[in-house]
């Protein structure tokens, strides 16, 4: 599956979308079938050519203005053959045709500006996908010893990028990966990723470690701020979740800076990583003078290990229980690495009380099991701290 950010359709939604559309474009004709027939063939007192004025008014929101006209046109003849049919070509159905003349008129306006606002909105979403583009580029499907298989989700409507960012590099050595959240929603958030994701680029291919690039990260978010200091992003701060494989090892070192710690999959066993000190998220508006743990984790051939955000691991459902990760990924255990993304957004989608409402990530890292042989390493638990 290709780990674009845009790759996690929504296949119910578009074909109810779909159908919603065609039965638009649909209503206006069945009016006037059934308001006409209905004239036709009920006593005069009836009155049900009145609902013919109804279809033009349809047909604004699904036709083009022209198509509205026409619509609009084929009601007023209408409404001259259930006169004719009743008997009653008199003075009044000459009001009738202009009050009707007058209803197509304005809805024809009315999808001239429809079709216009649509037009705006198609160019607005060609610029936020030229944003994603420049923000958050899509990962290639393998760097180094590893395959990447990625989940993302915008929470605002129409929103192509949210508050949610990554990013993976083959380096000297290994694959460097971040993935973080930057504190609330909209563009400052967006612009605050931005600036970790410029400064990561930096310093993956030349920091020694990951605690240096943690220093990196926040030096650049204290410099922007004093920089710039009326920018709302100066003020956000982010969680963030480092992660190094190194080529020749079958190991994973992880620096967590407040993110929620990611789980580990060995074939049916599901574990989560503990952290014994996760450092402080970046750019706290308290300073935090605390040294960077570093967790080494064994991750050899076939292992996997889901990098999320707080849209997955606080997912709740009605009765407010959260969602239950290990549980699933342990379940999921035999499925292909290529359908977790998928499978992962629909298991939320449906188990989540609102749906997906939060911005959502989730990066699901393979170890190939068939990379050159790895050096053999002790397995210790999963918490084995360096601390810098």
């Amino acid at each position: 599956m290709p780990a674009d950010p845009t790759a996690s359709p929504r296949r119910a939604p578009a074909r109810r979308g779909e159908f919603r559309y065609v039965l638009g474009r649909a209503l206006p004709f069945l009016v006037i079938v059934l308001a006409t027939l209905a004239d036709v063939l009920t006593p005069p007192v009836e009155r049900f050519d009145r609902f013919l004025i109804a279809a033009p008014a349809l047909a604004a929101a699904t036709w083009s203005a022209r198509g509205t006209a026409a619509i609009g046109t084929l009601a007023m003849a209408a409404t001259a053959v259930t006169a004719a049919v009743r008997g009653s070509l008199h003075p009044a159905l000459l009001g009738n045709e202009v009050v009707l003349a007058v209803v197509v008129l304005a809805a024809a306006v009315s999808s001239h500006l429809r079709q216009r606002r649509e037009a705006e909105l198609r160019q607005l979403g060609a610029v936020a996908e030229a944003a994603q583009s420049a923000v958050l580029r899509p990962l290639p499907p393998r760097l180094g010893t590893v395959d990447l298989r990625l989940l993302y989700e915008a929470s605002a409507a129409c929103a192509h990028v949210g508050g949610d960012f990554y990013k993976a590099l083959k380096v000297r050595g290994g694959v460097r990966i971040m993935l973080g959240d930057v504190q609330g929603k909209g563009l400052p958030a967006v612009e605050a990723a931005s600036l970790l994701l410029g400064s990561f680029r930096e310093a993956a291919y030349t920091a020694p470690d990951l605690p240096a690039i943690a220093r990196r990260l926040e030096a650049s978010m204290a410099r922007y701020a004093e920089r710039a200091p009326e920018s709302e992003a100066a003020d956000r701060f982010s969680t963030v979740l480092l992660a190094e494989i190194p080529d020749d090892r079958p190991v994973i070192r992880l620096l967590s800076c407040g993110h929620p710690a990611p789980v580990v999959q060995r074939g049916g066993t599901v574990e989560t990583v503990e952290f014994s000190a996760p450092s402080a998220p970046v750019h706290l508006p308290v300073p935090v003078d605390a040294p960077f743990t570093v967790e080494e984790v064994p991750f050899g051939p076939g292992d996997r290990l889901l990098m999320f955000t707080d849209g997955v691991s606080e997912t709740r459902d009605a009765s407010g229980a959260f969602y239950p990760l290990e549980r699933r990924l342990r379940a999921w255990a035999d499925e292909p690495a290529d359908r977790i993304p998928e499978l992962l957004r629909q298991d939320l989608d449906r188990f989540g009380a609102h749906g997906l409402d939060d911005d959502t990530t989730a990066l699901l890292v393979v170890r190939d099991g068939t990379a050159a042989p790895l050096r053999r390493v002790p397995s210790p638990p999963l918490a084995g701290s360096l601390r810098t």
